[in-house]
Parts: structure tokens; C-alpha cells; sequence
């Protein structure tokens, strides 16, 4: 279905849906699975991956090439730009990796991406695969899913309801300020890395990030600021990190923002878990690329290891699937998916110095 307007934030499921009692969650998921395990779309696809990696490092070889050909000159920043771009592909194909799309081996999976994370992108593997595992088994879902864990942008009303002063003045306007604050995003993903594999917390491969991680950085510093001047190199660095923060932002933001949030004891079944709480963005092979395959983040989601190619299909048969047991699907473009996004940040910062409980879905569904 479309969603034409912001998601209730809260919605407690039970193990009895109205219309029909569900006997067999676990026998739902598992017919879904096999249908789609039968029609070969669990298969890998590895030459689509290797052809996606030579693309993207063919562009990447074209953004250095522009680089040393334009020197001291601002159209610089078009290639810083543009290699924000490259590096949010990198990281699409390091997603993928982390979620053995890509090689039927998960030793190979893991090394390709803690090299394409660490060594090209600049983060680190280790703490994503932390937070989006858990990010997986439980979307949306209060006290368990990170995403939704206050930071700068909060997500919740109960945090929003929590803050006073200038702060609370801003998340009120939250939903407006979240797409300039993703310009700030990169660096935060650079922080994050190298504060997970310099911490006390367990880290595979912990020296291995590290040196990736380092080397990474140091080159491309002393690039940039050996070849440009102190200014252009500055803002070489400032485009390239805003372009790579928002590009990140604008592709994971839509996939779950606005959709029903759970509360952290709530019952629902992995099929409606992942279905419910999660959105599909319209659009053919071009979106498909846009986004890295995130735009089906239902099917993403119920098939955590599907390959990329085979998430089209994957869709038609998980919304006549869902139909056929009433399951609310969601589809929307990516404009109104963004839409969504502001109105529902915008809504949850309202919260703030109000009643956090004040939710007609709680109502409706009971808690």
C-alpha cells in the first residue's frame, strides 16, 4: 500500500491479528522462505558483484585522474562530490558483504568487507556489524534496536519529552534540521570507527582494522593537502564528507523512519516484525542502484542474504504473499518516503515538555 501520511509511532502486536487467528507464525515465514529459496533467488550472484566493484573503481580511477589533471582549481570540489558518491557505492557493496550476499563463504564475506568498510570507506566493519545485527533482529523495536537510540536527532517521544532548553526548541523542528545534520554524518561514521577498534570493547581482527583504518586515513589526508592549497583542500574534504554523509542518510533514512515503532516487550512474529516496521521505496533499476538494493528493505529484511539482483522478484512475491494474509506492505517514491521522514521527526519533537503516552495507535491497539 502507499503511505500517504506519518506512521503512528507506537503499535503493540499480538500473537492475534484482527481478522483470523494466526496458529503458525513460524509455518507462515518458512512458506514464504522456501517459495523464494525455490525460485532460486537465495542463489549467489557474484558476477553482478564483481561487475558492480570494477564499475565503481573504474569511476574511482576517473575521480583521481580529474584530480590530478584540474590542480589548484575549484572545480575540485565537483570530484569531491563525486568521490563521496564512489565511497557511499563502496559502502553499499561492504553492506552487502556483511550480510554474505556476496560469496557463499562468510570468511571470504567478512574479509571483502572489512576491506571495502575500513580500507576504502573509512569505517569501521566491526562496530557495523555490531550495531546492525541488532538493528535486524529487532527494527524498530524500543530498547533493542540502536537505530532508533536518542542521538542528535531522536526518535522516540519519550526521549524528546526528556529535554529542555534550547535543545527542545530544535527537536521540534527536528524533521526540517535532519537532512542538513546528515552533512555532519560522515565525520560522526569516521568517529565511530576509530573510537570502536581503539576501544576496550571485543573487536575481530582488531589490529587489522586498525592499520586499514589508519593507513586509509593518512592518505588521503596527505593527498589532498600535499596537491591542494590549506583552503581548497579544507573544503575538498568538507564537500566530499557532506556529500557522503546526506548520500548515506537519504538512503537508510527511508526504510524504517515513520514506520510503527514497538514497544520493547511486544509479541510479533519475525515475518510481521520485519514487514510492519519497515518501508519500500518505488522505482525501477536506476533507484535500485541509487540505493543499493535498500529500497526493497522488506525483502532485505525477511531475506537478509538475498542478493541484490534478485530482490525485484523477491518483492512480487512477498506482497502477494502479505496480501494474501493480510499483512500491510508499504510502498512509496522516495520524494514522499523523505516527506514521511520530516513530518514524523517533526511530530516527535512536539513531544518535548508533553505527555510521551499521548498516542492515539497505543489506544487502539492497547499496551
Amino acid at each position: 500500500m502507499d503511505q500517504s501520511s506519518v506512521a503512528q509511532p507506537v503499535v503493540t502486536f499480538t500473537r492475534t491479528r484482527p481478522g483470523g487467528d494466526r496458529k503458525s507464525p513460524t509455518t507462515e515465514y518458512s512458506s514464504l522462505l522456501n517459495t523464494v529459496r525455490d525460485a532460486g533467488l537465495l542463489r549467489r550472484r557474484t558476477g553482478f558483484y564483481y561487475a558492480m566493484f570494477a564499475g565503481i573503481t573504474l569511476a574511482l580511477g576517473g575521480v583521481i585522474t580529474g584530480f590530478i589533471l584540474l590542480g589548484d582549481s575549484w572545480f575540485q570540489l565537483l570530484m569531491a562530490a563525486a568521490l563521496g558518491i564512489i565511497l557511499t557505492q563502496y559502502a553499499f557493496l561492504a553492506h552487502e558483504a556483511s550480510h554474505r550476499q556476496i560469496f557463499t563463504s562468510g570468511k571470504v564475506n567478512d574479509m571483502v568487507g572489512r576491506t571495502l568498510a575500513n580500507a576504502f570507506v573509512g569505517i569501521s566493519y566491526q562496530w557495523w556489524m555490531t550495531k546492525h545485527s541488532r538493528h535486524h533482529a529487532n527494527p524498530n523495536v524500543v530498547g533493542k534496536d540502536p537505530d532508533i537510540e536518542p542521538d542528535f536527532i531522536v526518535f522516540q517521544e519519550a526521549d524528546a519529552a526528556k529535554t529542555k532548553g534550547l535543545y527542545a526548541w530544535l527537536l521540534k523542528r527536528q524533521g526540517y534540521l535532519f537532512f542538513p545534520a546528515l552533512m555532519l554524518e560522515g565525520i560522526n561514521l569516521h568517529i565511530h570507527g576509530f573510537k570502536t577498534v581503539f576501544g576496550r570493547g571485543k573487536v575481530q581482527e582488531r589490529w587489522v582494522e586498525i592499520v586499514m583504518l589508519t593507513t586509509r586515513m593518512a592518505a588521503y589526508l596527505t593527498v589532498v593537502f600535499l596537491f591542494l592549497p590549506l583552503g581548497l583542500a579544507f573544503a575538498f574534504i568538507g564537500v566530499q564528507m557532506a556529500v557522503f554523509g546526506v548520500y548515506m542518510g537519504a538512503s537508510f533514512a527511508p526504510n524504517h523512519k515513520g514506520m510503527p515503532v514497538l514497544p520493547h516487550d511486544s509479541k510479533v512474529d519475525f515475518l510481521r516484525r520485519q514487514v510492519l516496521t519497515s518501508r519500500n521505496i518505488k522505482g525501477g533499476w536506476f533507484m535500485d542502484t541509487f540505493m543499493g538494493g535498500l529500497n526493497y528493505q522488506i525483502e532485505h529484511h525477511l531475506f537478509p542474504n538475498m542478493p541484490r539482483p534478485a530482490l525485484r522478484k523477491a518483492n512480487e512475491i512477498a506482497k502477494e504473499y502479505c496480501a494474501a494474509h493480510n499483512i500491510p506492505f508499504t510502498e512509496t517514491s522516495l520524494i514522499q518516503s523523505y516527506k514521511i521522514v520530516i513530518e514524523y521527526l517533526n511530530k516527535v519533537g512536539l513531544a518535548s515538555g508533553g505527555d510521551p503516552f499521548d498516542c492515539p495507535a497505543a489506544a487502539q491497539f492497547g499496551r
